[in-house]
């Protein structure tokens, strides 16, 4: 986890010295202030916004947000650094693993219609984390994630590109992403052995009223032999669908746009 150490002039008492980093929680400090104010600027916090941060760690970020929101709720998986954020009097300190939390119960607790997300997400559990916040995406109004700048290049990939996959198009047909910041090893202690990156998430309007599980299975069985082409993948597919429409499946998965597989996931029997 990509969690943060302290502030210059922080409210809060937190130390890097204080606490080792462990290992089992993937634990990096921020510790680079024009890095962390470059974040600031990108999430642009105002007074009263309703914001959960993810991972607050040593409340390097934590302590500049919630100097301009007033208060903040935080999601903190250690026990010690749980603790010691609830010193925090403007501090909401929900102590528990981010794949168990509810974000739409934080958003009615707080009288809120929407939630602004931001955090420095575990490598390791990077993925599973946005597709838990894509399935409460309804109470979301924008994410600031920093993760490992290779899963964001996968994020934001175009078609005909390495990068380009299963994340790329499940993530596009629902927000609109931009990456906002790049962030060198050396800005954390101990440094990472990997770049990391901030990327701005933003739900998108339009979005095509599909059924996620046919989109989620579509996507998986088209890039899950990446060098052949869609028809030996994704045409035996259609098939047991009875599909009998037009897609043309000789194509590899990445040459596929995202408009193409949301066309064609609206074109499939539901599977709810």
């Amino acid at each position: 986890m990509l969690n943060c150490a302290s502030h210059p002039n922080e409210g809060l008492e937190l130390k890097h010295g204080t606490h080792i980093p462990r290992k089992r929680f993937g634990q990096h400090f921020l510790t680079d202030t024009f890095v962390i104010e470059a974040i600031v600027q990108a999430i642009s916090p105002k007074a009263g916004d309703a914001m959960v941060e993810i991972g607050p760690g040593l409340a390097a970020l934590t302590q500049p947000l919630v100097e301009r929101l007033g208060a903040l709720t935080v999601i903190e998986l250690d026990r010690d650094l749980a603790q010691r954020l609830r010193s925090h009097g403007q501090l909401k300190v929900i102590e528990s693993d981010v794949l168990k939390v509810d974000f739409r119960q934080i958003a009615q607790a707080q009288g809120a219609t929407k939630l602004r997300v931001v955090g420095n997400l575990p490598y390791n559990i990077s993925t599973p984390i946005l597709f838990h916040l894509l399935d409460q995406v309804e109470v979301v109004e924008d994410q600031h994630f920093m993760l490992q700048k290779e899963v964001i290049d996968r994020m934001v990939a175009r078609p005909c590109t390495a990068a380009y996959g299963r994340l790329s198009v499940m993530l596009q047909w629902r927000y609109a992403m931009e990456n906002v910041l790049f962030v060198p090893p050396e800005s954390f202690t101990p440094p990472p052995r990997v770049d990391s990156a901030v990327v701005r998430m933003v739900p998108r309007s339009d979005a095509a009223p599909l059924d996620v599980n046919v989109l989620s299975e579509l996507v998986q069985v088209a890039f899950s032999q990446r060098r052949k082409i869609l028809r030996h993948t994704l045409g035996s597919w259609l098939q047991a669908k009875n599909f009998n429409g037009d897609f043309d499946v000789q194509r590899r998965a990445e040459e596929v746009p995202v408009d193409e597989y949301l066309a064609l996931a609206l074109s499939v029997p539901s599977m709810s």
